[in-house]
């Protein structure tokens, strides 16, 4: 996005910024680089969020406007924690979340009522705001602005009594962000900024990419190696495991009516709710729940589920490739599938076979797309 806008900018941004973690030569000046990290924000996510923050007062004070470019990964890269809750205590609090399987949706509702710069907070900081969105949210609203990145420039519809009760579901939350939430529930510090608030009366949204966009991409690439194309409308979620199942059986269904090659297109994301000690991510847990499914269709069909952003959980993977081979094959090593599946290990169970993909970091994040081909 930073690329694209500086090629079509009629004359350098008085300033600017990116969080992303490319190579720091990849985008070059005039805009400022700040090393952030996702899914848990560091420290370089701290400046990003402040330097925010003073620029969009600098945009308020010239009377001029504030562009974003925003993308899903924001409320990690761009972090500005409330005072008297240390970036740790977040990093905590999303983690054990995250772990319990909260949805997306529930999970930025309590990022935002931990921050000064998510649930509309930027766009109040600066008089006129423009941004421009690439989402990742898919349900319960696809889309959703107040969701992604956390709605830095959009209102926020939650409240910190929802915050309260979407934490209620982990055992170990910081004392210092339970404290903050219950202050907050009390009245005692301010909400987030509402929908109708005046200073979001000159706010622009625009949602200019999504999971379909990547969909109809990959349309066009299967479409030019000879296959039938079917998409699913419908968003990929619910726990990965549970999604896989229904995606293999819907994908089977159409496979035995099909005339000829078939490719069967999805996308979404989906949840784990991590039981086990393992590594890995939704799209290759996804990946591992079904091969048991996939060896028994046939020899003509292979699998793949991928994160659009080249990173899926806490890997250099993007996803997994299947195949009606893969589980003897892992046994072959002395890889017992539902071993590693009940550790959320499926990381350790694809590396040694070849089956991750790997392509790096790509630059944007719809989301995750699933593919089914039946030659």
């Amino acid at each position: 996005m930073a690329r694209a806008f500086l090629d079509l900018a009629p004359r350098p941004p008085h300033a600017g910024m990116i969080a992303c973690p490319l190579p720091r030569g990849d985008v070059q000046s005039p805009l400022e680089w700040f090393d952030a990290s996702h899914p848990s924000p560091n420290q370089a996510s701290v400046a990003a969020a402040e330097r925010a923050l003073a620029i969009a007062g600098d945009a308020r004070a010239a009377d001029g406007v504030l562009l974003v470019l925003l993308s899903g990964g924001a409320s990690a890269m761009l972090t500005a924690p409330v005072d008297g809750v240390s970036l740790s205590d977040k990093v905590a609090t999303a983690r054990d979340l995250m772990h319990a399987g909260v949805a997306i949706g529930e999970l930025n509702c309590v990022r935002k009522h931990l921050s000064r710069v998510k649930g509309g907070q930027l766009a109040a900081a600066a008089s006129r705001t423009v941004t421009l969105s690439i989402s990742d949210v898919h349900t319960p609203i696809a889309d959703d602005p107040s969701v992604i990145g956390s709605g830095p420039t959009v209102g926020d519809p939650t409240t910190f009594v929802q915050a309260i009760h979407i934490t209620n579901r982990v055992q170990t939350l910081p004392a210092s962000v339970r404290r903050y939430l219950e202050r907050g529930a009390a009245g005692r510090v301010p909400e987030t900024v509402k929908p109708g608030d005046p200073r979001l009366n000159d706010a622009v949204y625009e949602v200019i990419g999504n999971r379909l966009t990547a969909m109809h991409g990959a349309r066009i690439a299967a479409e030019s190696f000879g296959y039938e194309v079917v998409m699913i409308d419908e968003p990929t979620f619910g726990e990965a495991r549970g999604a896989a199942a229904l995606f293999v059986r819907r994908a089977a269904d159409l496979a035995a009516r099909a005339r000829g090659p078939l490719c069967v297109l999805a996308a979404g994301e989906t949840t784990v709710t991590v039981a086990g000690h393992g590594r890995g991510g939704r799209n290759q847990e996804f990946a591992l729940a079904s091969a048991p499914a996939i060896a028994a269709i046939g020899d003509d069909v292979v699998l793949a589920s991928v994160g659009t952003d080249g990173a899926d959980g806490p890997t250099d993977a993007a996803g997994a490739i299947v195949d009606p081979a893969t589980l003897e094959r892992g046994a072959r090593a002395g890889l017992d599938w539902n071993v590693f599946l009940a550790d959320n290990d499926a990381y350790r169970f694809f590396a040694p076979l070849g089956d991750l993909v790997r392509w790096g970091p790509t630059g944007t994040n719809v989301g995750d797309v699933q593919l089914f081909l039946r030659a």
